[in-house]
């Protein structure tokens, strides 16, 4: 199962758009908050496609911050992370994922991509679809699941 990650898209639908574009294959896709009003139009667009969505801190929807969804046999962890002050870490989020028994948390809002992986938890930051904080290009991520494991990879726009 691959599932397609973005985050921070900040009113840019052609950023948002490209992401699907990109994985004409895939068909869920996690939206990690800070561009609400861009996944309520690729609903629309892409009604055969899964599209989950948080919201992130500039966003003004009553959709909740923080969910869990199972891929397959993994629980996933997925949030915009300003609640968890992801900022200056991961150790609050390790610790709600250890609570809820999730193998993958996906979070956003530093724009800033990020892996890594600690004591049975993978933590995937895929940056930022429209406006990165690192230097780099705009990007997202892909989690493909496997019965051998979970691989996290990112891909630039």
């Amino acid at each position: 199962m691959r599932l397609i990650v973005f985050s921070d898209t900040h009113g840019s639908f052609a950023a948002a758009r490209e992401v699907i574009e990109r994985n004409p294959g895939s068909y869920t896709f996690i939206f990690l908050g800070d561009g609400a009003k861009e996944i309520d139009k690729l609903r629309i667009i892409y009604p055969e496609k899964t599209i989950l969505n948080v919201s992130g801190n500039c966003d003004n929807s009553y959709t909740p911050d923080t969910d869990l969804y199972n891929a397959g046999k993994v629980k996933v962890l997925f949030t915009h992370g300003h609640r968890y002050n992801v900022k200056y870490g991961t150790d609050t989020l390790y610790e709600k994922a250890k609570a809820l028994g999730a193998e993958l948390v996906l979070f956003g809002h530093t724009h800033t991509r990020l892996y890594e992986y600690r004591d049975g938890v993978h933590f995937l930051n895929p940056g930022s679809a429209a406006l990165p904080r690192d230097g780099k290009n705009p990007c997202y991520a892909f989690v493909d699941i496997t019965p051998k494991g979970i691989i996290c990879g990112h891909v630039d726009i």
